[in-house]
């Protein structure tokens, strides 16, 4: 005879549940000390992040593929992007991590600019690239898109895979949303978001996104054009200027 609406018991192993990480947190209720345990770590690594990222004055985010290699037109062209924003006064930041990242932090350098990763930490060790200042170690990924949004004034994603995509629909959205302000977002590469560009006339189409949504980012191959976006649309509209530097206080964990 069968029992009504059976309690479902979900087994885990010992090796499991003793990483305590993203995916145990993931998987559904745990023991009230074990979620109490996730929360401490949240709150910590938020706390590391704020404070580590507090100076760092306005950034603009450059998103895009980890496994383009150096002669790759878009790491090119990731590269000339990371000069460029550093040109305009602003810190580049990206995931941290090697190909589109790396170019762009190695763009930054290269003009003698500020360049920040905020590295995952992942099963298979994503590598940290070679032309940062900080490298910012995350366990959680939503920890770290939050680092990603909220010290910029301006989005730069060129092509990538599903973490780019990720990353570049987040933004959109809080901005669509009014959860942040209408700061500039910049598609690069035009053949390659041709596709998504046409699935977003679609769905203005279909009615789920309003015709002004096809105006939250611009698109262009043109690195002149897209600083030049983002000169008007962060710098002029936000009313950015040169800042004094601020003294840092040890006691808040400011270094």
């Amino acid at each position: 005879m069968a029992i009504p609406n059976p309690q479902l018991k979900i087994e885990t192993t010992p090796n499991v549940t003793a990483k305590r990480g993203e995916r145990h947190f993931l998987e559904g209720p745990k023991s009230r000390g074990s979620e109490m345990i996730t929360l401490w770590r949240v709150i910590r690594e938020f706390f590391y992040g704020f404070r580590k990222l507090h100076f760092i004055g306005p950034c603009v985010t450059v998103f895009g593929s980890a496994r383009f290699k150096e002669d790759h037109r878009y790491y090119k062209l990731a590269q000339e992007v990371g000069a460029a924003v550093a040109n305009l006064g602003f810190t580049v930041i990206t995931g941290g991590g090697p190909g589109i990242m790396e170019a762009a932090n190695r763009g930054a350098k290269d003009v003698g600019g500020r360049s920040i990763g905020c590295n995952i930490i992942l099963p298979f060790e994503q590598r940290p690239n070679p032309y940062l200042d900080a490298m910012l170690q995350f366990r959680y990924f939503f920890v770290r898109k939050v680092m990603l949004v909220k010290y910029s004034y301006a989005f730069v994603a060129l092509p990538g895979g599903v973490g780019t995509m990720d990353e570049l629909f987040e933004a959109l959205t809080l901005i669509q949303t009014g959860k942040i302000r209408d700061f500039p977002v910049v598609l690069m590469g035009k053949d390659y978001y041709a596709p998504l560009i046409a699935f977003f006339e679609d769905m203005a189409k279909a009615g789920t996104i309003g015709e002004s949504d096809l105006h939250l980012f611009m698109i262009t191959d043109s690195v002149d054009e897209a600083m030049a976006h983002i000169e008007e649309h962060s710098i002029r509209k936000f009313g950015l200027t040169r800042a004094k530097t601020f003294k840092r206080r040890w006691w808040l964990g400011e270094k």
